[in-house]
This record gives structure tokens, sequence and C-alpha cells, in this order.
């Protein structure tokens, strides 16, 4: 395949920036690591029929009050007056199997809410990077990895996947990447990837997953291959697509 037929492939490290890697006919692939789309594809691997993303916490509490199962989570904390927050653990099969979940987080859902505009929105995290990477090279798009980041800053976990996804898909050789954001991703999972909970040892967002007492999230959320899902926006919820 000659250089000029391939797909191209970019990462995009906060929401901020989005506006300026959007094209047509693409997959945004929108990360939040921790915790927001590894609790996702947790629901999902546990039978979860759908998932509604919404960005504010009014808008999920109109749900919680129809009856709906709904996690809010702001700051790593449950939101009052939920049960639930984007810990993957909240969402294991009896809690979701064969029901709608509507989730509102900090940085995940907006990322969602942002990307809106896209061909298709699907949603990734080491839980489910070989379903996902294995899906999109089935499909005959662009790749934008979107990563969710920390109150609209980079942050190290989102980047750290999309070096993973990148690396995964250029394996296929139907992808390149004039763009360097894609290539020092790249080169920081290669650093990485023997020890990612290490690598992540003093970031931001661990320390402060750590300080509410949640390491035992950060590890299950950098477990690799545990989820064999591929959510996507279909409509106004997420669907998974195997």
């Amino acid at each position: 395949m000659s250089l000029s037929e391939k797909r191209q492939l970019e990462v995009c490290y906060t929401p901020k920036l989005y506006s300026l890697f959007h094209q047509e006919n693409c997959i945004t692939v929108v990360v939040d690591v921790l915790r927001a789309t590894s609790a996702i594809c947790t629901a999902f691997d546990n039978g979860v029929e759908k998932i509604i993303p919404v960005a504010s916490v009014d808008e999920a509490r109109e749900y919680l009050n129809k009856g709906y199962i709904v996690g809010a989570e702001r700051g790593g904390e449950i939101v009052e007056g939920f049960e639930f927050g984007n810990s993957p653990f909240s969402y294991m099969k009896e809690q979701v199997e064969g029901k709608t979940l509507v989730l509102s987080t900090t940085n995940g859902t907006r990322a969602i809410e942002a990307s809106k505009g896209s061909d298709i929105i699907a949603m990734g995290s080491f839980l489910n990077l070989n379903a996902l990477s294995k899906w999109i090279t089935e499909q005959d798009k662009h790749v934008v990895v979107f990563c969710a980041g920390y109150r609209g800053r980079f942050n190290m976990e989102d980047t750290l996947f999309a070096g993973a996804l990148a690396a995964e898909l250029m394996k296929t050789d139907l992808y390149e990447s004039e763009c360097d954001s894609t290539i020092a991703a790249k080169h920081l999972y290669a650093l990485a990837k023997d020890d990612l909970y290490g690598f992540l040892e003093n970031t931001s967002h661990r320390n402060r997953l750590q300080r509410l007492d949640l390491e035992k999230d950060v590890r299950y959320c950098l477990e690799l291959n545990e989820a064999n899902v591929v959510p996507v926006m279909v409509d106004d919820a997420l669907k998974n697509m195997i």
C-alpha cells in the first residue's frame, strides 16, 4: 500500500485541542483510562445493554429521578446523592447485566460530548486494547485518539494508552502519522509498557486517586485486554459492537 492510500492516525492530548484534529471520515477514540472509559468497558464486559453518557450532573440527576441506574463522579469522588461514581468495580455483573446505565464524569463524558460530530465515536482503555484495535482496522476510516486528560490538561495515562493503540494499529501497515503527538505517545508507551503502574508512580492523577484510597481501581484500569468489547456511540447511547 502506498503512503497516499494509508489512513491517518493522530493523537489529541487534551479536549481544548480537539478542534485542530477533527476531520471527515474519522473514528474518534475517546480515552479516559482513570477511570471513565475503563468503567464503560467493564460495564459492557459484564452485560450492560447500553450506556447513556451525559456531560452535566443536572442531566444525570434527571435520569436518577426517572429511576435509571446512574453513576456521577467529580474530582474522583461520587457526587452527593448518587450511589455510583466511575469505579469499574461499581459495574460488575449483578449491578448492570441487561440494564441501561447513565454516566457523568469529570473528564470522560465531557470528551464524549466534545467529540460529537465525528463519524464514529468509540471508547478506548487498556482493558479493551486488542478488541478495539482489531475493530478499528476493519473500518475504512482515519483515527483520532482523543485523550480526555484532566480538567482540560494533558495527563500521562491517557497518552500512554494512545501510544499503545497507535503501536497496535501501525503494526498493520494500514496507518501512517505525520503527527509528532502520535510519535511522542508511541515513544512514551515503549518506555512504560513493561510496568505501566510503576511508570505512573509520580503522576498527578494516580496520586490523586491514591489519596482517595483508589489504588485498586488504578491497578485494574492498567490491566491489558480484560474486556472483549468495543463501545461505540449509536444515537445518544453507547452500545457494544462485538
